[in-house]
């Protein structure tokens, strides 16, 4: 069965996830034969922003039409843009859909405020928000194309919630677990996601192994990539509690 961002994350894949970059678990997600997981083109609203780990909650857009898509209809309570404020839940990322439109915006301050106080994760757009700076002063880890001020209804229709998505590229299904750092986002098929943490985290830790070395003027040869010797060697340094290199 599919999971649905309804189901939170393991809290200890959190945690390993929290202490990986997205190129890391790219690189892992690519030795298990997948290829198209990084939504390039995108990028932080702001450097510095917390790391993004979460389950996807999805809404999607198509473009807006004039006698359909007004700011009347869009206050309306159904208007499911606005529902997926309420409804994304708390440790989700909301994914927005907005086929790559930055004529107008995919949220703006308000909305990043509430879904702060609800306990979102973070928001990811292939379009663009409004009200950058607000946003950036509410914490949400938030990533966009680029910045689109103009209001919503001018070029967006929201149409479904939590559904299978394409952002910048990339198919994102309800509960595919994604993590956003300064690289960009990755998106992992959520029946990976334990396989993947452990990978990552373990590709982490043989780099910081591999840094001390090349510090010190090894070459990359034989060390990084790893080969079954310089694992050797990284497994007897962890025997020995990860010393400093003499």
């Amino acid at each position: 069965m599919t999971a649905t961002a309804a189901q939170p994350l393991d809290a200890d894949v959190r945690a390993k996830l929290l202490r990986v970059g997205s190129a890391n678990v790219a690189n892992v997600l690519l030795r298990h034969g997948f290829r198209n997981v990084m939504m390039l083109g995108l990028g932080p609203l702001t450097d510095g922003q917390e790391q993004l780990v979460g389950p996807a909650y999805t809404l999607r857009f198509i473009p807006a039409r004039e006698d359909i898509d007004s700011m009347a209809n869009y206050g309306r309570d159904d208007n499911m843009h606005r529902r997926a404020i309420e409804e994304c839940p708390p440790g989700a990322v909301l994914v927005i859909d907005a086929f790559g439109s930055v004529e107008a915006s995919s949220m703006g301050d308000m909305m990043a405020a509430r879904l702060r106080h609800r306990g979102v994760s973070g928001v990811v757009t292939d379009g663009g928000y409004r009200d950058s700076a607000a946003i950036s002063d509410t914490g949400l880890p938030c990533y966009q194309r680029r910045s689109a001020p103009p209001a919503t209804p001018i070029a967006l229709h929201p149409v479904a919630l939590d559904g299978p998505v394409g952002c910048a590229g990339v198919a994102v299904y309800p509960g595919d677990v994604l993590v956003g750092d300064r690289d960009g986002v990755v998106v992992i098929p959520r029946h990976l996601v334990d396989e993947v943490a452990d990978e990552a985290l373990d590709a982490v830790q043989y780099e910081e192994f591999a840094a001390l070395h090349i510090a010190r003027g090894r070459s990359i040869f034989g060390l990084f990539p790893a080969t079954p010797d310089s694992r050797a060697e990284y497994d007897e340094w962890v025997a020995a509690v990860r010393p400093d290199l003499e």
